[in-house]
């Protein structure tokens, strides 16, 4: 298991280049959820200095708090409330350039200003959704779509 990240890369896209294998080596043949989600949390904070990364789980009808890195966060979400209700609703990853034009957006935190919300999908069922915040607008684009893509649908994978 590695005990901490080679993170010497250039641009964004080599910095997901270089930090996803990083990722699945940190797991390895580790089998439980909650320590996974918690190293790959910490692991994409760590990385970029996101403001907020977190995964939310669909329990019963709602996404219920999962690991997360950052400050504290609401705890239980509707399916399509918000940025994180939309993507379980859609399945479609959402990227949101300003978080107080979203309607019906949920502020658990007023610094956060954009967000990224990928969905889990586990036997073509979402089973929940990888939650990332920043504190600065405009923050996500393609390559964070496609590279936090892969990453759950390797989570969806191993869950």
């Amino acid at each position: 298991m590695a005990e901490h990240l080679d993170l010497n890369a250039g641009n964004k896209e080599e910095l997901y280049l270089s930090l996803v294998p990083q990722i699945k080596a940190l797991i390895g043949n580790e089998t439980d959820s909650v320590a996974n989600l918690a190293n790959v949390a910490a692991a994409l904070k760590e990385a970029f200095h996101f403001f907020w990364v977190g995964f939310y789980l669909v329990k019963e009808d709602e996404l219920v708090l999962g690991p997360f890195q950052g400050p504290i966060a609401c705890t239980r979400i509707q399916k399509g409330r918000g940025v994180c209700g939309t993507s379980w609703e859609t399945e479609k990853v959402i990227i949101v350039d300003d978080v107080e034009a979203f309607p019906g957006h949920i502020a658990c935190s007023s610094l956060s200003k954009s967000e990224i919300v990928v969905p889990i999908l586990k036997n073509n069922s979402v089973i929940g959704v990888l939650d990332v915040d920043s504190d600065e607008l405009a923050t996500f684009d393609e390559i964070d779509e496609k590279y936090l893509t892969r990453l759950c649908l390797w989570l969806g994978s191993i869950l």
